[in-house]
C-alpha cells in the first residue's frame, strides 16, 4: 500500500482522491445529530444536557430548546433482506433503541463503573491521529459523540462513507491511523483487519475491479474528543470490516463490529492468506459437541439459504425472540465451546477489554440461546446465532457475491464458507456504548 506523496508539509496538504466522501453529505449528516439529540434530551431532561450534546461538535452550536431542532432526518429503509445493509447507500430512519426480544429493553444490565481497562494508549493514539490531520481532514473526520455517524456504517463496498479513508492519507498519517487500531485491537484483531483488507485488494485485482475492491477504501471517524473521563470513540469502516469502539473512563464497548470476507482465503504472492476461520471453526466445534437430542432443538433447518443475517448494517433496532437451545441445557464442556464462539470476536480486542466482555457474557450464559441453520460437516455452509441479554453474535456463510470470480465460483450459487459475514452486538441498548452514554449524562454532576 502506497500513501499519497506528502511533500514537505504532509499534515497541511489537502488530499485529492476519487474515494473521498462527498462534502455535501458530510455537512448534512453533521446537522442530523441535532435531530437525534432532541430524543436524547427528552430522555435526559434539561437544557444543560441539550447544550452538552453539541459541546464537542467542531463548529456546532445548539439551542437549549429541543423544539428548535432542525427536521429532515435521513430516509430510506435498508433493502436486500433483514440486516443486509442494502446494495448501496442507505440511511437510518428511526431513533436508536437497540436489539430486543420484544421491543422492550431490559434495565440494569449495564452500569457506569471502572472495569480496569487501560484506555490511556488508545486516547493517546486517537489524539495523535487527529493532530496529524489537516484542518479540512479533521473537520470531515471528527463528529460529536452523539452523532448519528455511529450508526452510518455498512459492510457494502459501494456505501458512501464519512470520515477520512486510507487513500486520503499520507504515509505518515496512515501510520498514525494504524497505531490507533493497534492501540485498540489485540494482535489477532489487528491481523484480521489487515487480512480482510489484503484479500479485498487481491480479489479486486483478480476480477479487474480495484476501483470498488481494494485495501485503501476504509474510513476513520472519531466521535467526541478523546478523554480519560468524558465519553468518546472511533469507527473504522469499509467493505467487510466495521469496528465501533466506545470509551468511557475505564470501560470500553466494542460493538457493533462486522468481520467478513469474500473469499475467505486466496493466494497472494505465493502464500495462502485466510481470514474468518476462527468463528467458523468455533461454531462447528460447538454444534458437533451437542447430543442428537440437543441438536434437534438447536437446528432450525438443515437447508442454508443464501443470506440469513438479521442484525447487520441498518438493523440496530432488530426485534428477535429467543430461539434454539438454551444455555442451561448444556454441560460444562459444551458451555466452554459456546463461549468459544463469542471469544472468536471478543479476542480481537485488547486482553483487558476482552476479559471484561467475556465476564459479562459468562454471567448470562444460562440465558444464552443458540440457533443453527445448515450443515454441521467441516466444510458445510451454515448460519449460527448466539443471543443473550448482553451479547448477539451471528456467523453467516453466504452465497458467492460480486467477488465470486476471484475463486472460480458463480455469483448467487449455493452458500459457502468462502463468503462469510459475521457480526457481534450488544443488545438492550448498549451498542455504540449508548446505554453507558445515557447514564453518564444522567448521573455526572457537571452535566446536570
Amino acid at each position: 500500500m502506497t500513501g499519497l506523496d506528502s511533500g514537505a508539509e504532509p499534515v497541511a496538504q489537502e488530499p485529492q482522491t476519487g474515494r473521498q466522501a462527498h462534502a455535501g453529505r458530510r455537512n448534512f449528516m453533521r446537522k442530523v445529530f441535532f435531530a437525534g439529540g432532541a430524543t436524547a434530551v427528552a430522555t435526559m431532561g434539561g437544557a444543560g444536557a441539550w447544550a452538552a450534546l453539541a459541546a464537542d461538535e467542531p463548529g456546532a452550536t445548539a439551542s437549549a430548546d429541543p423544539s428548535g431542532t432542525p427536521t429532515g432526518t435521513p430516509s430510506g429503509a435498508p433493502t436486500g433482506g433483514p440486516g443486509a445493509g442494502g446494495p448501496g447507500n442507505q440511511s437510518i430512519t428511526e431513533d436508536f433503541f437497540g436489539l430486543t426480544t420484544d421491543g422492550k429493553k431490559i434495565d440494569d444490565l449495564f452500569t457506569v463503573h471502572s472495569e480496569g481497562v487501560a484506555t490511556a494508549p488508545v486516547i493517546a493514539a486517537a489524539n495523535a491521529f487527529l493532530a496529524g490531520l489537516s484542518a479540512t481532514q479533521k473537520s470531515s473526520t471528527q463528529f460529536t459523540v452523539h452523532s448519528t455517524e455511529w450508526r452510518l456504517w455498512s459492510n457494502v463496498d459501494a456505501y458512501d462513507r464519512q470520515g477520512v479513508s486510507i487513500a486520503d492519507l499520507s504515509d505518515e498519517q496512515q501510520a498514525l491511523g494504524k497505531a490507533l487500531l493497534k492501540s485498540a485491537l489485540s494482535a489477532d484483531g489487528l491481523e484480521t483487519t489487515e487480512r480482510i483488507r489484503r484479500i479485498n485488494q487481491a480479489a479486486g485485482e483478480a476480477i479487474d475491479n480495484t476501483d470498488s475492491f481494494n485495501e485503501e477504501a476504509f474510513y476513520y471517524t472519531v466521535l467526541g474528543t478523546p478523554s480519560a473521563t468524558e465519553p468518546w470513540g472511533f469507527q473504522f469502516d469499509g467493505h467487510h470490516l466495521v469496528i465501533n469502539y466506545f470509551v468511557l473512563g475505564g470501560q470500553v464497548v466494542m460493538s457493533p463490529c462486522f468481520w467478513g470476507s469474500e473469499p475467505t482465503e486466496i493466494d497472494i504472492d505465493g502464500t495462502t492468506v485466510s481470514v474468518c476461520k476462527e468463528e467458523v471453526k468455533a461454531s462447528l466445534a460447538f454444534i458437533n459437541s451437542l447430543t442428537e437430542a440437543q441438536r434437534t432443538v438447536a437446528i432450525e433447518s438443515t437447508t442454508k439459504s443464501n443470506e440469513s443475517m438479521k442484525a447487520g448494517a441498518f438493523a440496530d433496532n432488530t426485534v428477535q425472540e429467543y430461539t434454539g437451545l438454551r444455555g442451561n441445557a448444556l454441560t460444562g464442556a459444551q458451555k466452554l465451546k459456546l463461549l468459544g464462539i463469542v471469544e472468536a470476536f471478543t479476542g480481537r480486542a485488547k486482553a483487558d477489554v476482552a476479559k471484561a466482555r467475556l465476564a459479562e457474557v459468562r454471567a448470562h450464559l444460562d440465558d444464552t440461546y443458540v440457533t443453527w441453520t445448515g450443515g454441521i460437516a467441516d466444510d458445510s455452509a451454515f448460519y449460527v446465532r448466539v443471543h443473550s441479554p448482553v451479547v448477539w453474535v451471528e456467523v453467516d456463510c453466504q452465497a458467492p457475491g460480486p467477488l465470486a470470480g476471484a475463486y472460480g465460483a458463480s455469483q448467487g450459487s449455493g452458500a459457502t464458507q468462502m463468503h462469510v459475514h459475521s457480526v457481534i452486538r450488544t443488545p438492550n441498548g448498549n451498542d455504540y456504548g449508548k446505554e453507558l452514554l445515557r447514564q453518564h449524562y444522567l448521573t455526572s454532576p457537571h452535566h446536570r
